[in-house]
């Protein structure tokens, strides 16, 4: 995966040099963000990191995805507040798709918190279905807990040649 230009933005590899500018934008898109050593670990430890960034060379977002066995694990995906809803969690899903390919794994899985209806909404609209649920996954405020709901997006019910 190189860098490669969409209109006004491109995705490249998330690479060390990205990780302040990662975890900048982690703290301002969740409550409970992973930390910079989080990333740093998942780099590596052979994850792949996306990072989607404006022509300027701002960073719009970032995804982490993790092979398991036969498919994908969507770790994190988190898009800059500014950016929401103009295509970029879309951008960073398509590319998760061709990494998931090109590993020749059968789909993607990701956890979604139920009170994130935006994500939701993003992985629904993209194919996502719910297949189940983790109870207590999440940390919440006061020291509570929220559970997960487990999404799956599978190769099988795509055409024969394969477009999103």
């Amino acid at each position: 995966m190189s860098g490669v230009l969409l209109a006004d933005r491109y995705v490249s590899p998330m690479t060390e040099g990205d990780l302040d500018e990662v975890a900048a934008i982690e703290k301002l898109g969740y409550e409970f963000p992973w930390s910079r050593g989080n990333f740093a670990d998942s780099l590596r430890n052979g994850y792949f990191g996306i990072c989607l960034r404006h022509v300027t060379g701002a960073l719009i977002g970032y995804c982490v995805l993790m092979p398991v066995v036969d498919e994908m694990h969507l770790l994190n995906l988190c898009v800059t507040p500014a950016s929401q809803g103009a295509g970029a969690g879309l951008t960073l899903l398509r590319e998760a798709v061709r990494i998931t390919r090109a590993e020749k794994l059968d789909g993607l899985l990701l956890e979604v918190r139920p009170s994130n209806h935006r994500a939701i909404r993003l992985y629904e609209h993209f194919g996502f279905s719910s297949i189940g649920r983790r109870k207590n996954y999440y940390p919440a405020r006061h020291r509570s807990r929220e559970d997960a709901i487990v999404m799956r997006y599978s190769f099988a019910g795509e055409g024969a040649d394969g477009v999103l």
